[in-house]
């Protein structure tokens, strides 16, 4: 059963905070390997807050706050910025677009419609995914295939028609190699169900909810004054879809005691999440066990914070806190996030439950020790 966090959820309305800032977010095109849009955003934010954000050569972003005991071994929470994407292969003579997936992608997840192109540089080129015409009832067609459910749509029978020829794309910085992702008029957010406790859609919520959560809490860190007891690091990380890089680097250079991934958490049939606004933690995923007393500790949290959690454990799933741990980069790691259903798609979350997991990191934060 859903619980309303703090008894009565209020009518969510275009000046709803969590709701402006995700939409900011969304439109901002970040693909691994090509997130530094996201990061001279969340730089700006930082500064605009009047902390001091750190950069490093891979691309990660982070602010330091000083806890009351230097001596106690730091927390870092952290979101990735990065995004799944298509990556280009190959570029017809006619200057049609070959593509594959980056990260975990299907081209049955995004259907045919507009995309943007990342290419060299600040280039960003307008271009239209498609899988072929339809009219045809030629049973070796893929559309054919597809329309009589002997076969789906893959990316062989995918491409990107741009409208410019091979040299033209050339000119424009796009090559082989260059990703592209959903246009930013298509991302969303959208508001739908009950008015009082709307469900949020968006291409694609993984994982601008986990940077949303934690730009909001540095905020309210700094509104309340809080000192925490431990040195506390909050982390934006790149290249999470391709193999937790960013943070594996990150945690390498920079020891934490503690690392808690904050991102979403899939909504699988075998996983008994709801999708209400109560956070939720992995006990374990395809990697690692996380730290049960963490979890202990972010359940006490999500109480004082008039909530609760839920739990998941994941056969077919990771999270940056996973291969941070794996690696040995801290020796403590847990992962807390925002139910979501459809994943790596059109993905659907419950807006509260933003309000919920920035209230329970509030509230362990000021609780560790």
């Amino acid at each position: 059963m859903s619980r309303r966090w703090k008894g009565a959820y209020m009518s969510r309305s275009a000046e709803d905070p969590n709701l402006i800032l995700l939409t900011q977010l969304l439109q901002i095109p970040a693909p691994s390997g090509r997130e530094e849009r996201m990061g001279d955003e969340v730089v700006r934010r930082i500064e605009e807050l009047g902390c001091a954000p750190r950069r490093d050569a891979q691309g990660n972003v982070w602010t330091e706050i000083e806890g009351r005991d230097s001596s106690l071994g730091a927390v870092a929470l952290a979101s990735h910025m990065d995004e799944i994407s298509m990556v280009i292969t190959g570029v017809e003579p006619d200057g049609r677009l070959r593509v594959n997936r980056s990260g975990g992608l299907h081209p049955w997840k995004l259907g045919e419609g507009p995309v943007e192109i990342l290419g060299d540089g600040d280039a960003r080129v307008v271009a239209h995914l498609g899988f072929g015409s339809g009219h045809t009832s030629n049973p070796r067609d893929p559309i054919t295939q597809f329309a009589s459910g002997s076969k789906g749509i893959t990316w062989s029978d995918c491409h990107l028609f741009t409208g410019l020829s091979a040299a033209e794309l050339r000119a424009a910085g796009v090559r082989e190699g260059c990703c592209a992702v959903p246009l930013a008029a298509v991302r969303g957010p959208h508001l739908f169900g009950p008015p009082d406790d709307p469900l949020v859609s968006a291409w694609i919520l993984d994982n601008r909810g986990g940077t949303l959560t934690l730009l909001r809490l540095l905020e309210r860190l700094l509104e309340t004054q809080l000192v925490p007891q431990r040195p506390l690091r909050l982390c934006f990380m790149v290249q999470e879809e391709h193999g937790l890089i960013g943070a594996r680097g990150w945690a390498q250079r920079n020891p934490v005691e503690i690392f808690i991934a904050v991102d979403s958490s899939p909504m699988p049939k075998d996983v008994e999440l709801s999708l209400d606004g109560r956070p939720a933690t992995w006990s374990r995923d395809s990697v690692v066990h996380f730290d049960q007393f963490i979890i202990r500790d972010l359940a006490r949290a999500a109480t004082r914070a008039g909530t609760e959690l839920q739990y998941a454990v994941y056969s077919a799933a990771a999270s940056d806190a996973s291969g941070v741990l794996q690696s040995g980069g801290a020796p403590r790691a847990a992962t807390i996030g925002y139910p979501r259903d459809n994943s790596h798609g059109y993905e659907v979350s419950r807006l509260q439950v933003f309000d919920c997991l920035i209230a329970t990191l509030f509230e362990y934060v000021k609780g560790v020790d």
